[in-house]
């Protein structure tokens, strides 16, 4: 898949979580390199409270300009965390314009439709494409490659096609 801008947006209220990390895995896999833009909520602070604050504006438009972005959370009480809320009420209804992941994670298989349920609509109402399923992990296997593989596995040429549309290249 032809490289394009790549940004990783957390949720998680823990700096360099495993949400963080899991949220990498998937964009290095779908992208092939590092993302350009990593934004992990919990080191903004108060700043994200604050809705003149230039900093937040700047990385509203970043994200929304990417062509791919990986939306990780932590799933609680069934669905994202208030911090990615925070941060996902700056978007207007066509601030995203690229391609979205919704990425959860759990501590087990009774919480696998939030990212379905609750992550996926607030990105397509903010303007994202969507054209695979939402990714749920077990947060006990957010560092094992292979459990991804079944959902890159279906997930990646869904993807590359989508994005090669955005970007004019062919896959």
């Amino acid at each position: 898949m032809p490289q394009s801008r790549t940004a990783v947006v957390v949720g998680n209220p823990r700096p360099g979580s495993r949400t963080l990390a899991a949220a990498l895995h998937v964009a290095r896999e779908l992208d092939g390199a590092e993302p350009g833009l990593v934004v992990d909520l919990a080191t903004l602070g108060p700043a994200l409270l604050d809705w003149q604050d230039p900093q937040i504006a700047e990385l509203v438009a970043e994200v929304g300009a990417a062509d791919l972005v990986v939306v990780a959370s932590p799933t609680y009480k069934g669905t994202y965390t208030g911090l990615l809320k925070l941060f996902l009420d700056r978007f207007a209804t066509d601030g995203l314009r690229g391609v979205a992941v919704p990425l959860m994670l759990g501590a087990g298989p009774t919480h696998a439709l939030a990212p379905e349920l609750s992550l996926r609509p607030v990105l397509t109402e903010i303007g994202a494409s969507i054209p695979s399923r939402a990714l749920y992990l077990r947060d006990s296997a957010y560092d094992d490659p292979a459990a991804y593989l079944p959902w890159l596995e279906e997930a990646r040429p869904r993807i590359a096609r989508q994005l090669a549309g955005l970007t004019g290249v062919s896959s």
